[in-house]
């Protein structure tokens, strides 16, 4: 059992080890089409996920490593973890929640808190349980003031591998006390496989007819601003490298594109957000959420300075992230869609990322 190995490669062994008197665990999740998920519970982290290609061909379509070390050594903290309390940016680390100013949140991204601190979700270790051939379950609860936010946080994550090739990720959460809440899957996807060395050729549509443009440091100015006219519209598939290194101002801030897009859609109803297509692999990836917005992030700061998965380098924008969730820096926007979890509120959320070859 020590030496068993998944489709994408992995040595199931080579992922455990002790972390914070946990144990940490790679759990292998199939469907009937012979498509694999594995899912790590050091972060929650999706470490790989093999779809057939135009040709039958197995094929990664995620970042990742070989290794529970590997990943804790990594650059790329992020790599498939769920982000939270807060995935994304908070200005200046702090935010004023009921006339409590909360501002001892860590400055980890320029001037800004990201993806919840130091150690967020995507560095924490989950009680997880696989409840069936295609399930896994992960807790996790975050202790009153952990990473400077308020109150006791109960999260629970669920990956599910249907047989209509959709990975399914739901989330649940309860508090104790007032607090923000934002969580996200942050997989690095390549629909042409993993290590692959650009998306550039990736043909991607975006549901949204407006972006929320930032300053220099990735901070939302506030309002949404239209797509049209700029390099940033995707309402029709366009190529991601198409326009990338375009002048204009929001992809220098970016080093390319990292922005949330503000989904077309009423309330949180499950709605489809985007479609990226590989022209190499035929690989579709089709993501539906009940969130308000996705998040695109092309891999702007990928150095290929480290082997992944398989000995694969990933260099920049050798992936790209649909991350759907609520805006950045929303606790300090009060016109954007709310993020505050209240005592007896339950936080649910839904986003499926659904596999297809194209005809």
């Amino acid at each position: 059992m020590e030496n068993k190995k998944t489709r994408s490669g992995l040595c199931i062994a080579d992922f455990d080890k002790q972390i914070d008197g946990k144990e940490t665990k790679l759990c292998l999740l199939t469907n009937k089409n012979g498509t694999e998920l594995t899912v790590l519970n050091y972060g929650a982290k999706i470490v790989s996920l093999v779809v057939a290609d135009k040709n039958g061909k197995e094929t990664d379509v995620v970042t990742g490593h070989n290794s529970i070390d590997e990943y804790l050594a990594s650059e790329e903290p992020y790599f498939g973890a769920v982000c939270g309390r807060y995935g994304n940016r908070i200005a200046k680390g702090q935010f004023e929640l009921d006339g409590i100013v909360y501002d001892r949140l860590a400055i980890n991204n320029g001037p800004n808190n990201l993806h919840g601190g130091i150690k967020g979700f995507n560095a924490v270790v989950w009680d997880m349980q696989q409840t069936d051939a295609q399930t896994v379950e992960l807790k996790y609860t975050s202790a009153d003031g952990e990473e400077g936010f308020p109150g006791n946080l109960q999260t629970t994550v669920a990956y599910h591998l249907s047989d209509d090739n959709e990975v399914l990720v739901t989330y649940h959460a309860l508090t104790d006390k007032p607090t923000v809440l934002n969580l996200t899957n942050h997989s690095y996807f390549n629909l042409s496989g993993a290590g692959d060395p650009c998306i550039g050729d990736h043909h991607l549509t975006i549901n949204a007819d407006y972006y929320l443009p930032t300053d220099d440091t990735a901070i939302p100015y506030g309002p949404k601003a239209p797509v049209e006219g700029t390099p940033m519209d995707f309402r029709s598939p366009h190529e991601v490298g198409a326009r990338i290194n375009e002048p204009f101002e929001q992809l220098v801030f970016g080093n390319g594109y990292d922005h949330s897009y503000v989904l077309n859609k009423e309330g949180k109803e499950l709605s489809f957000g985007a479609l990226c297509v590989s022209p190499k692999t035929g690989i579709i990836m089709e993501v539906f959420t009940t969130e308000p917005g996705v998040q695109l992030y092309t891999g702007n700061w990928m150095t290929g300075n480290f082997a992944g998965k398989n000995g694969r380098r990933y260099p920049k924008r050798a992936a790209l992230c649909l991350e759907t969730q609520h805006f950045p820096d929303s606790p300090n926007k009060p016109e954007y869609p709310s993020v505050v979890l209240r005592p007896g509120e339950v936080f649910d959320s839904k986003t499926i990322f659904r596999f297809s070859i194209e005809k």
